[in-house]
């Protein structure tokens, strides 16, 4: 989790590769009228996001009534979201990608033919409800490289 530009999706591959695990990619999940939306350059509400935080959620509970891992990635800006993305289920684990506006906005000038613009970083930074220490969120600088990252997830989520 994490604002646009934390690297989500890059370190989530990592992580899925290095432990073999099933990657779905939250951007997938989004209708093509939020993808328009963003592209837009307008930002997506909460009524906006239900049915995609809905989409994702029904991906994670499928994972788990399977018995079977998996790593997803999705902003989960709002506790609320993180509440529904979970469905109350404590093994499902959140990794917070912080970094400053700076460094996002770095992250984000290095990107290519995304459809989230980078002039929308800052609703997302106004959304953001930062994990509080009575939810399961790992959080992790991502002012370092890629393997590093993967490691410290790996390591601190004893995978």
């Amino acid at each position: 989790m994490g604002v646009s530009g934390s690297g989500k999706s890059t370190v989530a591959a990592a992580l899925a590769d290095r432990l073999g695990w099933p990657l779905a990619e939250g951007d997938d999940f989004h209708s093509p009228e939020n993808v328009a939306k963003m592209h837009a350059g307008t930002p997506l509400t909460d009524a906006d996001r239900l049915p995609w935080l809905k989409s994702i959620a029904g991906w994670i509970a499928g994972r788990l009534d399977a018995g079977e891992a998996g790593v997803v990635t999705c902003s989960a800006l709002k506790h609320t979201y993180r509440d529904l993305l979970s469905g109350g289920r404590p093994e499902v684990e959140f990794v917070y990608l912080k970094g400053s506006p700076a460094v996002m906005a770095e992250h984000l000038a290095g990107r290519h033919g995304h459809f989230m613009p980078a002039s929308l970083l800052a609703s997302q930074f106004d959304a953001l409800e930062e994990p509080g220490p009575d939810e399961p969120v790992l959080t992790v600088d991502v002012d370092q490289p890629v393997g590093a990252l993967v490691a410290q997830i790996v390591c601190q989520l004893e995978l």
